[in-house]
């Protein structure tokens, strides 16, 4: 599974999941900044942030545009230090007033620029390292590994964001609104480490910086000829990848709106038992069992698929070893579980990057398997399956929110203390699931923008990914406006644009197939 592939993927993805490791612990607590600093309503606070993951994934498209003229790695650089000052300023605690209203917007534009140099075009490095006849192959498989290795980056982000806060909150008498300017901090440090790493191994990937890479031992760059027609039909396609790409992201990214405020309001805030484990922690900074606990699940998994994979008997005596002293670890942890833990709305945030990392490698598995068969599911095939099972997800979400009040409701009876809360078991099972549908759309379709796209606009292309995710991002305020309705009517519109979307995929499948032969 991770062999084969040029080293410069490793190098990328790791500067990739320094960037995404900062980027998630400001989200994961941003929509609470906005309540709890600003004192912003629900409806507003989704809408600003609806609005900034909006431009944050829509100015790729310029981004792209300026690497294809200029450079590749000149705009990824200039970006990240372009996004290390939007996290510097929104670690500065200056209050609530129009000052620190004004910085916030600034701080804001800052990482959305930012990360509109940086996140498509090192995308676009990595692709490149596939146009390589020795590893063209393996372009899928190397972006879901590209995808793995950023999320365990993002694993650790509500973790930390949360610990941090409640240290400076216990050890320095920090007030709940200035605690997140902490958190912020802690971006603008995982930043300066994801720079070290692009620079220090620079000479694995600096190949990349071109339209198309050259084969060690050629003469020459060879370049994709392709016809006015081909160029069109090429872009047509994607265009209509990307329309479907919208909705997808529409409903994932209500894990930073409606899913965290169903956290907040109908789910327990308490846990016992197995489940605990993964719930679990004082929060510290120290404290972290819950995030650990999940570390174990996944080493268990990794050990299990490399007893069964691994070529030398070496190999699965470390894999067993591995398996016995993971699954041994939570065992202990598990017998010695007492009580009841408190449960904090943003600590769900750590269950779908800690899913990728654990899921990519089955899936993974999987399509290999099939792939040996001639049976492998098309690229597109696959985005239009990762739809139907977003669908499920929120289908499931529906069923743990049936005969739930409305959210006005809900809150005179969390005040009066009779409130009625659901188990986390129905958050932590949509993730779970949700997980799923982003391993089958969003590293595969970041594969087939990649292979799909004319070579003289990869840059424009893989910017355009970004924009439908962006406009996706702006949509994800309509659920958020339609929360003090039944809680059916908000999941039933994520499942009816899923299934939608779907539908359109699977029409259009032939046509997709054709242009990424």
């Amino acid at each position: 599974m991770f062999e084969g592939h040029p080293k410069g993927l490793w190098a990328l993805a790791l500067a990739n999941t320094g960037e995404r490791f900062g980027y998630y612990t400001m989200l994961a607590v941003f929509l609470f900044f906005l309540q709890d600093n600003f004192g912003f309503s629900m409806g507003t606070s989704s809408t600003i942030q609806a609005t900034f993951l909006g431009v944050v994934y829509f100015v790729p498209l310029f981004g792209g545009m300026l690497a294809d003229k200029f450079g590749f790695g000149k705009m990824v650089t200039t970006g990240i230090f372009v996004m290390f000052l939007g996290y510097l300023l929104l670690a500065l605690p200056l209050g609530a007033g129009s000052m620190a209203l004004g910085v916030m917007v600034l701080a804001l534009l800052f990482v959305c620029v930012g990360t509109g140099l940086f996140k498509g075009n090192l995308q676009v490095l990595v692709g490149n390292l596939y146009d390589d006849p020795k590893y063209s192959a393996k372009r899928d498989e190397g972006f879901s590994i590209f995808y793995m290795a950023i999320n365990i980056g993002s694993m650790f982000a509500a973790a930390a964001a949360l610990s941090i806060m409640a240290w400076v909150q216990a050890d320095y008498s920090i007030s709940k609104a200035d605690s997140y300017h902490f958190a912020f901090a802690v971006a603008c440090v995982s930043l300066i480490i994801s720079i070290i790493i692009y620079y220090a191994f620079r000479g694995t990937f600096a190949h990349a910086d071109r339209a198309k890479v050259a084969v060690k031992g050629a003469t020459e760059v060879v370049e994709e000829k392709l016809t006015p027609a081909q160029t069109k039909e090429r872009i047509i396609c994607l265009c209509l990848v990307f329309a479907v790409v919208i909705f997808f992201w529409m409903a994932f990214h209500q894990n930073g709106i409606t899913m965290n405020q169903f956290a907040r309001e109908y789910t327990a805030t308490s846990e016992s038992g197995f489940m605990s484990l993964f719930l679990s922690g004082s929060f510290s900074f120290t404290d972290m069992r819950s995030i650990w606990n999940l570390v174990l699940i996944i080493l268990i998994v990794y050990g299990v698929l490399n007893i069964f994979q691994s070529k030398t008997l070496k190999g699965k005596l470390i894999a067993a070893v591995l398996f016995l002293a993971a699954g041994g670890a939570l065992a202990y942890r598990a017998m010695h579980v007492t009580g009841s833990v408190g449960v904090e709305a943003p600590i769900f945030q750590q269950f779908n990057p800690c899913f990728v990392v654990a899921l990519t490698p089955i899936i993974m598995l999987v399509f290999s398997s099939l792939a040996k068969k001639g049976k492998e599911p098309s690229s597109p095939m696959k985005i239009g399956l990762g739809m139907l099972v977003a669908a499920v997800a929120f289908v499931i979400l529906m069923v743990g929110s049936w005969n739930l009040p409305v959210q006005a409701e809900q809150l005179a009876n969390i005040e009066a203390g009779t409130a009625t809360l659901v188990s986390p078991n129905w958050l932590i099972s949509t993730y779970l699931v949700l997980t799923v549908a982003e391993l089958l759309l969003s590293p595969i379709g970041i594969s087939f923008v990649s292979k799909v796209a004319p070579p003289k606009y990869k840059g424009m292309m893989m910017g355009g990914w970004f924009v439908a995710t962006a406009i996706g991002n702006f949509l994800i305020s309509i659920p958020g406006l339609l929360w003090g309705m039944e809680l059916y009517i908000v999941w039933g519109v994520l499942i009816a644009v899923c299934l939608v979307s779907a539908l359109f995929i699977f029409t259009i499948l032939k046509r997709l197939e054709a242009v990424a032969k």
